[in-house]
């Protein structure tokens, strides 16, 4: 396992390297001069020379990135050019928790609920139930999440008052964990949305193969409870697929999360990138870019991972 792990990490990084060449040249071809938000429009042409020198930007564009390139290596992504002067990766490190919170949380949601329901729906096919259950996970891929998001505000924070419109807090209050779950909740569940339409989808699919195996027929025969079949002995191998959902789901929440943390003002790393896009912050942006990437990396190894702890047949 763990050389499979280092081989994987190995065949990676030219898959990395790319997406950071890709990404570096579309925003030096991006229109308009960011850095001119970091002079003083009356700066003299000296000290704008001076300023352009500090910066390297007068160096070809292919040492700019082998330069670029070489400081992210070493954990500095260099500095904001809308917040003048503060590194970008103490902009991230202040968002992350948040976003970590957001994610983890959104996860739970959604496993607690979808793998539960999708497991009913597969335990009685075309009745009711699995109507029901169907109808509503398609409704959760249809819908966006910014509707969705906007309309729960609407009802549940406007109308009723349940629910904070947006935040990670009160305002100038002391901190407070059921305070901060109060202001969780709708975010969190506007994020889950999508993933448990298509968690339950997968996990109905799967578990009606794998309640017509023959193992499943012969515990059955052996007077074992339904329950105990179920959840036992067929769910472990139908969770399968639901792995792979799992492994995507990692780097997904964070483009999910750029819609979602702006609809409900919490201060994380989606916000912090559309922000950023908006004002042209391309330190920022391209720190977002690789940060994306190499979630999606992680996500796909993790995915590797559980399928061998999931299923003992799978061997790397």
């Amino acid at each position: 396992m763990v050389t499979y792990i280092l081989r994987r990490t190995l065949m990676s990084l030219p898959i990395l390297l790319g997406i950071t060449i890709l990404s570096f040249a579309i925003m030096k071809a991006a229109p308009g001069d960011p850095m001119s938000l970091m002079m003083d429009p009356t700066i003299s042409q000296a000290d704008r020379a001076k300023f352009i020198e500090k910066y390297g930007l007068n160096d070809p564009e292919p040492v700019q990135y082998v330069k670029w390139l070489g400081n992210m290596l070493q954990g500095d992504f260099g500095t904001s050019i809308v917040k003048k002067g503060t590194p970008v990766s103490e902009l991230i490190l202040s968002r992350l928790p948040n976003t970590i919170v957001l994610m983890l949380f959104s996860t739970l949601v959604a496993l607690l609920i979808s793998i539960p329901f999708g497991v009913l729906s597969a335990k009685r096919p075309y009745s009711k139930l699995d109507y029901g259950i169907t109808v509503t996970s398609f409704l959760g891929l249809a819908i966006p999440n910014f509707w969705f998001g906007l309309i729960l505000i609407m009802v549940l924070s406007v109308n009723l008052g349940w629910f904070p419109t947006g935040g990670v807090g009160t305002l100038n209050a002391d901190f407070n964990i059921f305070d901060r779950l109060h202001h969780l909740i709708l975010p969190a569940f506007v994020l889950a949305t999508a993933d448990m339409a298509g968690i339950t989808r997968y996990t109905r699919s799967s578990m009606l193969d794998v309640l017509k195996q023959d193992y499943i027929r012969t515990a059955r025969a052996k007077g074992f409870r339904d329950n105990k079949v179920i959840f036992k002995h067929g769910l472990r191998n139908g969770l399968l697929p639901v792995i792979t959902i799992f492994g995507l789901m990692i780097p997904s929440f964070i483009g999910g999360a750029v819609v979602v943390e702006q609809i409900f003002t919490w201060p994380g790393l989606g916000k912090l990138f559309i922000d950023s896009a908006f004002s042209r912050d391309y330190p920022v942006i391209m720190a977002m870019t690789v940060i994306s990437a190499v979630l999606v990396v992680v996500g796909n190894l993790i995915a590797d991972i559980l399928y061998a702890l999931v299923d003992p047949r799978i061997e790397y």
